[in-house]
């Protein structure tokens, strides 16, 4: 049986980082994972995943998402690939009822958030939004929109496999292929089983996604639900203009859920436009996850999303994906202590907005793991916001 200082179950998004940075601080580390990642089978793939610094969700993740852009750079120095592109963030409101004093809106929130904080972003009108952004010909009149220069996109996969490529070349041990089926803990430690192995460990991170609720039991088996999500990439009209463009962007464009989506720039040589859209209606789970898309779903986001709303886009799929969100009652992160395991953190129930804090939270884990506890303050994550449910 091996000991290691640190175990990490889930190599996805949280769980690549934290490995990355326990390694490079000289931690005997070991990371597991049930499929091969990078893979397509939880919710850290898709090519790009928005990043921005006036996070609308709430001004907790603003020091968070500061810290990831840091560490992106130094992963980029540190490996020669490019995995954060800041093309450029618009968030805008564009219906014909937009109440500039309505709090709940994104738009007005993500505007009210950098201004708090200092963050450079513009204030762009209707007018403003047509004439720098052509894919936004068709905003209405009333429409606000963000604009933050210092927004864009990080590439997920190669986000993941940088930082356990570099994990290894610092000396983390990684098991791949490998399911975890009990975990338990002692005041010596945690042991953890897998359909290979036991292994020991001092502490144990687990960022398990998907599978989270399943591995680990009350009160997480009730508070995480896992929700489907489609991905598309529309084909641009022959004369679209639209590379080097074309912002990443969050659009809303009513009161309801379904009208609201997000895309990302016309890439050079792809000729298509990346959208999607986030469903909080239907759960699932990660054995039963249809990952299969339909051509009518297709037509479906078309219609809904993109008719009237994004100039140089047709109707064609030239790609489609499904990925799956683990979300919480409030929609919030769980980063806290295991009530029952001890010598046991439990992160990354992210809601579908994770990604773009993971570099950071990925150096906090470690730190909690190396000295009990982090630089961040991550005590609105807890557990205790949730008793009595």
């Amino acid at each position: 049986m091996e000991r290691y200082e640190s175990l990490v179950i889930g190599l996805g998004a949280m769980g690549a980082a934290t490995v990355y940075q326990l390694a490079k601080a000289g931690v005997n580390v070991a990371g597991i994972d049930r499929h091969h990642p990078p893979h397509t089978f939880g919710s850290s793939h898709g090519d790009t995943r928005i990043t921005r610094l006036s996070v609308g969700e709430g001004a907790q993740y603003v020091p968070i998402v500061r810290n990831s852009h840091r560490i992106w750079r130094e992963l980029e120095a540190a490996s020669g690939e490019a995995l954060f592109e800041q093309s450029g963030l618009l968030v805008l409101t564009s219906s014909d009822d937009v109440d500039p004093h309505d709090k709940t809106d994104f738009t007005l929130r993500t505007i009210d958030l950098a201004q708090t904080y200092g963050i450079d972003h513009e204030v762009l009108d209707a007018a403003q939004i047509r004439q720098r952004f052509p894919q936004f010909a068709k905003v209405a009149d009333s429409a606000i929109g963000y604009y933050e220069p210092g927004g864009g996109f990080v590439r997920p996969e190669r986000c993941i496999e940088v930082q356990l490529k570099l994990a290894e070349q610092h000396g983390a041990t990684l098991y791949k292929g490998e399911t975890v089926t009990h975990i338990s803990s002692d005041a010596h430690g945690v042991t953890v089983t897998t359909d290979r192995r036991t292994l020991q460990a001092d502490k144990l991170v687990v960022s398990a996604g998907n599978w989270a609720g399943g591995l680990l039991g009350a009160p997480f088996d009730r508070l995480l639900s896992v929700y489907r999500q489609q991905l598309f990439w529309f084909e641009l009209e022959p004369d679209a203009d639209l590379v080097g463009k074309s912002p990443t962007y969050i659009l809303t464009h009513g009161r309801r859920e379904d009208q609201c989506h997000y895309g990302f720039p016309a890439q050079p040589g792809e000729g298509s436009l990346k959208l999607a859209t986030a469903q909080y209606h239907t759960t699932s789970t990660p054995e039963t996850l249809d990952r299969t898309v339909s051509a009518a779903q297709g037509q479906e986001m078309y219609e809904q999303q993109v008719r009237g709303r994004i100039a140089g886009v047709t109707a064609n799929v030239v790609k489609s994906a499904v990925c799956a969100y683990t979300v919480t009652p409030d929609h919030h992160f769980i980063i806290d202590e295991h009530p029952s395991l001890q010598h046991t953190l439990v992160v990354s129930p992210c809601s579908g907005h994770g990604f773009k804090h993971s570099a950071a939270l990925g150096e906090a884990f470690a730190q909690w793991c190396i000295r009990g506890s982090s630089d961040l303050d991550l005590s609105s994550f807890s557990l205790k916001r949730f008793e009595g449910r």
